[in-house]
């Protein structure tokens, strides 16, 4: 096991409401490769994302986050970019629900809107639930359960049903 991702600090994309899985995972590039797929995340509102966003960086976003289509490609993307999460105030639910299979870490924070800045190095907990700003503040997120923990600490869905497998063929 190995307990990655529970506390993780990184840079600050900063994003305000409704930022949908069409926005994320552009439907005009789906038949594409992936490394043409992900130059085009999140370019219709922020044009520099695919090209700036680094190993580790976190997105912070307003409400209604992963909005539209169960489109599982939308966290995917982020993940393949090197997102190390995702806090909003909001997750639509299919969003959170295929981040999670996918080993992508998602904070819903209420209070976050307006409180972080742009570029500014920001620290999630996932065991404690709470966002930490580079001034200090701790801000409540919802925690998640055990068995999402354990279920990003393992990388997603896939990692956890390949280790049963192996066990079932031993």
């Amino acid at each position: 096991m190995k307990d990655l991702s529970m506390r993780h600090q990184g840079r600050a994309w900063v994003f305000g409401d409704n930022i949908s899985t069409d926005l994320l995972s552009p439907g005009h590039y789906v038949h594409d490769p992936m490394d043409v797929r992900l130059k085009h995340v999140l370019e219709s509102v922020r044009p520099d994302f695919a090209s700036g966003v680094r190993e580790g960086d976190i997105v912070v976003a307003g409400k209604n986050f992963g909005c539209g289509s169960s489109r599982e490609s939308a966290p995917m993307h982020l993940k393949d970019l090197g997102v190390a999460g995702v806090i909003a105030q909001s997750f639509a639910r299919i969003f959170s629900r295929n981040a999670l299979a996918i080993g992508l870490a998602v904070l819903s924070c209420p209070s976050i809107g307006g409180r972080v800045q742009e570029g500014e190095q920001i620290l999630f907990d996932l065991r404690a639930g709470e966002v930490i700003l580079t001034d200090g503040s701790r801000l409540k997120s919802e925690r998640l359960p055990d068995q999402m923990l354990e279920v990003l600490n393992k990388g997603g869905i896939i990692p956890i049903l390949e280790e049963i497998g192996r066990s079932m063929r031993s």
